[in-house]
């Protein structure tokens, strides 16, 4: 939590400098290179967190078909010139609940290292596939509950591992690559990404005989109106822009992260009313009967009122306003504190991130 309020506040002042500086600034490179690494120390903890199963997931209804197709292009272009993309897979076969930008980072992540071991090209296939599991594969397969799942695919031609390599997969730092060519957390970040979603995941390979990572989701079964009720984010109507000019409430205990927050709220042209905690946003608001508020942004821990009690009683006396919560603390405790369909920022994020978010759930 601590270092997650650290890594944004030093994100947002760098930014803070590099919109003041001109492009021929000797300093400029050097605050570049502060900001890009701690865009680095930001992924670093969200892998750490994804591998422990600590990540605060917004799971949703989600036709995996379609996660992979509106990813192809961007898979292709990671796969190289060289190497072939082939998706099997069709709509309605591969209803999960999960969170769509966890299992986008699963596909990028086994993509890349498809990449990787097809140096001079080669093919790479995604197939998604409805499965039924029975006992009997479940008392060989890590006792696998039996049951419908949603199976995803990936296998590629390239070099393939030994049972050395394959034995320590998923250890995270683990690597075959040179120095400075990999952290290492890259599998171990898929493994508790699909752990954490409910599913498991077996790899096979053998060394010339190219990889092959099977994926097994539980499937969600029911009325196709669950499907097409969900709330996916990427499908709400925005504006376009992160611009605004409504008022936005900020709470944030950590003063530093507050004051970068509203300077970038501000710069998008939102009107900010700050309070350090959720009493004193409380009378922020109250001293303003005649001033509409139209989105809160607040922290979900914090000292004498907690950010998900704030919202309750901000939105009791505030119907028309929507909530944004922003929250460094880990585990699912935190989402399962949250209302159903809250819209939630984990820390540390970027100020774009920021603007973006707000100008998402004022739009939704």
């Amino acid at each position: 939590h601590d270092f997650g309020n650290l890594i944004t506040a030093i994100t947002g002042y760098s930014d803070l400098l590099l919109r003041a500086m001109t492009p021929e600034d000797p300093w400029r490179a050097d605050v570049e290179e502060i900001r890009a690494t701690s865009l680095r120390a930001a992924d670093l903890t969200r892998q750490l967190l994804a591998y422990s199963r600590r990540q605060v997931l917004a799971p949703q209804v989600l036709d995996l078909h379609e996660v992979v197709a509106d990813m192809s292009s961007l898979l292709h272009r990671v796969l190289g010139e060289d190497a072939e993309l082939d998706i099997v897979s069709r709509p309605g076969t591969g209803i999960v609940m999960a969170d769509r930008g966890q299992l986008e980072q699963v596909l990028m992540n086994l993509t890349v290292n498809a990449r990787d071991a097809m140096p001079r090209g080669g093919r790479f296939t995604i197939e998604v596939t409805a499965v039924t599991l029975d006992e009997a594969y479940g008392r060989l397969h890590a006792n696998a509950p039996p049951g419908p799942y949603v199976l995803l695919s990936l296998s590629d031609t390239g070099t393939g591992m030994d049972a050395e390599t394959r034995a320590h997969l998923f250890e995270p730092f683990f690597t075959t690559k040179p120095p400075g060519k990999g952290t290492g957390l890259g599998l171990a970040t898929v493994y508790g990404i699909v752990k954490q979603s409910g599913g498991f995941i077996w790899v096979y390979s053998e060394p010339g005989e190219g990889t092959t990572f099977k994926i097994y989701l539980p499937s969600v079964t029911g009325d196709a109106v669950a499907l097409a009720a969900r709330t996916d984010a990427s499908q709400r109507p925005v504006t376009g822009t992160s611009q605004g000019t409504e008022t936005v409430l900020l709470v944030e205990d950590e003063t530093v992260v507050r004051s970068t927050m509203r300077r970038f709220l501000e710069a998008a042209g939102y009107a900010v009313l700050e309070a350090g905690d959720g009493l004193e946003a409380l009378a922020v608001a109250g001293d303003r009967p005649d001033t509409e508020i139209h989105i809160l942004v607040t922290d979900i821990v914090m000292p004498r009122l907690k950010g998900h009690e704030l919202a309750a009683r901000f939105q009791a006396l505030r119907p028309r306003a929507r909530v944004l919560f922003t929250s460094g603390h880990t585990g699912q405790a935190i989402a399962d504190a949250l209302p159903a369909g809250a819209a939630l920022l984990a820390k540390p994020f970027t100020p774009d991130a920021l603007t973006r978010k707000v100008r998402e759930v004022l739009d939704a």
